[in-house]
């Protein structure tokens, strides 16, 4: 009888474990609108990145904000208020730590409120530089980006109804452990350095901004995904509607002319992106 049982236990196992290990390489990112995605690593992992949920164009924003219960990491490239967003509120909700330059990081404490004992040496770093987080899981390298950076301090906040410096404005790497190697431009121009971010690991998903005027626009755009190289490239910080916006597909076209090689994935405020690994994906 225990011999029998353990041999249906056996079986039972041995065909859970390939669902277990596929549900172990998945990654889900959903937009958020702006600059701003959600990231969930295959370990069940909550990172943001320019977390501004309650933006214009993400009708779901208060109602997600609201049901955030876990966030363990915050990520910021720049102090404008379209990124910084809804840090703040995110960490006091979920003790998340933030991930940014030293600069930056003490202009949200001291400006926009962040709470101070999320905000360490652990999890600041610089242009050029990587952390490594999460027990191993996460590694993320700060990026150069060419852009501006300062903060509006919240009310009752010092320097109130005034503009403070927030350092220098980054792009991010982030490489998750059984999942992709994630590119996010931040705010950005067009630079040819852009290609030697493949030092860290050959990008599998870019989110990289389109929208003109503030930062680059489709066709510059397109150019970096040349120089880059992704598998997949998600366009961000423009303003979106139901229907394909004449920026995205712009940016479509010129994707192709300047690369065939990137797939363009245009998602919508709210859609998620299930990524999974496979066997032949490229990590360093």
């Amino acid at each position: 009888m225990l011999h029998r049982m353990f041999i249906l236990i056996t079986a039972f196992f041995s065909l859970l474990m390939p669902v277990m290990a596929q549900a172990s390489n998945r990654t889900d990112i959903t937009w958020l609108g702006q600059s701003g995605f959600r990231v969930i690593t295959p370990t069940g992992r909550v990172l943001f990145i320019d977390p501004w949920l309650l933006n214009s164009v993400y009708p779901k924003g208060r109602e997600v904000m609201e049901s955030v219960n876990r966030a363990d990491l915050i990520l910021v490239t720049h102090g404008h208020g379209d990124h910084v967003g809804n840090a703040t509120a995110i960490a006091r909700k979920t003790g998340a730590k933030l991930v940014a330059t030293q600069e930056l990081g003490r202009a949200m404490i001291s400006h926009a409120g962040f709470p101070e004992k999320q905000f360490s040496l652990e999890t600041s770093g610089n242009i050029g530089g990587e952390i490594t987080l999460l027990d191993g899981e996460v590694k993320i390298a700060f990026v150069p980006a060419f852009h501006s950076s300062s903060i509006e301090p919240v009310d009752g906040m010092p320097g109130s109804g005034q503009l403070v410096y927030a350092g220098t404005p980054s792009g991010f790497v982030i490489n998750i452990r059984n999942g992709p190697i994630i590119y996010h431009t931040g705010d950005t121009d067009l630079f040819g350095d852009m290609e030697l971010v493949r030092d860290f690991g050959q990008i599998d998903i870019m989110m990289l901004c389109i929208g003109d005027k503030f930062t680059m626009g489709p066709r510059r755009a397109a150019k970096a995904v040349r120089l880059v190289e992704p598998a997949m490239a998600i366009p961000m910080h423009y303003s979106p509607v139901p229907a394909w916006t004449a920026a995205s597909e712009a940016f479509r076209q010129e994707v192709k002319k300047a690369s065939g090689k990137s797939q363009v994935n245009v998602m919508q405020p709210g859609d998620t992106l299930n990524w999974e690994r496979k066997p032949s994906s490229r990590k360093r």
